[in-house]
Order: C-alpha cells, then sequence, then structure tokens
C-alpha cells in the first residue's frame, strides 16, 4: 500500500510539472542554449522565458482551473472527452495571443515557429477530440522532441544528449498517466504521434 501511495504521488508530480503546455519553455531554453539567443542577456532570457511561461502555462491552468471549480468537476471528472472542447478553446486563445504578441514585437521566424508548433498541436488535439480523447500531456512531451529533431538541422548540432532526455521525459509522462488512469495506451502514442509530427513540421518549415 505504502509503495502504492509513492507511486501515485509520483505520478500526479510528474503529470503536475510536465503539463502538456511545457513545450514552449523548454524550446526556449534550448534556444537560449543552442542558438544566437545565447548573447542575450540573462535580463532579456528571462523576461522573455516569462512572457512565454505566463501565455502557455499559467494562463491556461488560471482559466482551465476556474472553469472546472464553476462546474464541480474533480481532475479526474475534466478528462472527461466531452468536457475537454472549453479548455482547450481556452488554451488556444491563449497560445493565439502569445504569437501575436511576439509577431508584434518582431522576435525571430524561428521562435515563431515554437509557439505555432504548440498551437498547432492544440488545434489538432482539439479537432480530434470530437471524435477520440487524446492525451495532451503525451502531445506536448512528443512535440519537444519533434522540435529537438528540426532545430539540429536549423542549427547544426549534435541532439543525441537532449534527445534522449526528451524521450525518457516523454515515457515518464506518459507512464505517469497510464498510472493516474486517465488514458489508454492508444491515446498517449496518439498523442505523442500528433505532437511529434506538430514539432517537426512547424519548426522546420514555419
Amino acid at each position: 500500500m505504502i509503495t502504492n501511495k509513492y507511486i501515485l504521488l509520483g505520478a500526479r508530480v510528474v503529470s503536475l510539472i510536465f503539463t502538456p503546455f511545457y513545450l514552449p519553455v523548454m524550446a526556449f531554453v534550448l534556444l537560449f542554449i543552442f542558438s544566437y539567443l545565447n548573447l542575450l542577456s540573462w535580463g532579456t532570457k528571462g523576461l522573455l522565458l516569462l512572457m512565454v511561461w505566463a501565455f502557455t502555462v499559467i494562463l491556461p491552468h488560471i482559466f482551465i482551473t476556474i472553469y472546472r471549480k464553476i462546474n464541480g468537476w474533480t481532475h479526474h471528472q475534466m478528462g472527461h472527452r466531452e468536457r475537454r472542447i472549453v479548455p482547450y478553446l481556452l488554451s488556444i486563445t491563449s497560445y493565439a495571443s502569445l504569437l501575436y504578441l511576439m509577431y508584434s514585437i518582431r522576435m525571430p521566424r524561428f521562435t515563431l515557429s515554437i509557439i505555432a508548433a504548440a498551437l498547432a498541436i492544440q488545434v489538432v488535439c482539439a479537432v480530434l477530440n470530437t471524435k477520440v480523447k487524446v492525451s495532451t500531456h503525451a502531445a506536448g512531451a512528443g512535440g519537444v522532441v519533434g522540435a529537438l529533431m528540426s532545430f539540429s538541422v536549423i542549427f547544426n548540432f549534435d541532439p543525441t544528449f537532449w534527445l534522449c532526455i526528451s524521450i525518457l521525459v516523454c515515457g515518464a509522462v506518459s507512464t505517469s498517466r497510464l498510472i493516474l488512469r486517465q488514458h489508454t495506451q492508444t491515446e498517449l502514442l496518439l498523442g505523442i504521434g500528433v505532437g511529434i509530427l506538430c514539432g517537426l513540421v512547424c519548426v522546420r518549415y514555419i
């Protein structure tokens, strides 16, 4: 019983830390390491990360939490496919607002592709959700893998180390969702596929 308790706690922690929205933050951290953005001052990097974090993690989380509490649903009840439409719309609105803001301040095109990839993941998952349930946690984790592979081509660096970490995180996130009984293996695999494809295509060609 004690072992099961800690396993469940670990799964909840992993799900909380690696929310479906962490793709843009993780991608910007990698850009600050491997691209010419590493020439920016620490203050500028911090402000950019704060802006991305606010629009892709904090605001969607606040809006979705308020929506859930208004309806009196638990986290598990919120996971029902029919109840995920409004949260998707709230997230899409927040991501689209960030994309417009970054475009307005003339951020480099490859940074816009990160937000576009994350937005594409949300939109594709929302569309698929009308027919089948998709894991946005897995899609976000898969998006990091796909974006990393594209950035390795754009900036010509060896992604092996970071790719291994990203794949491990993707596996941990997917396992946590299985343990918490939020998704089936099919829903997780579908989410990972959506994430990798959106990350690859958007970052490479936008």
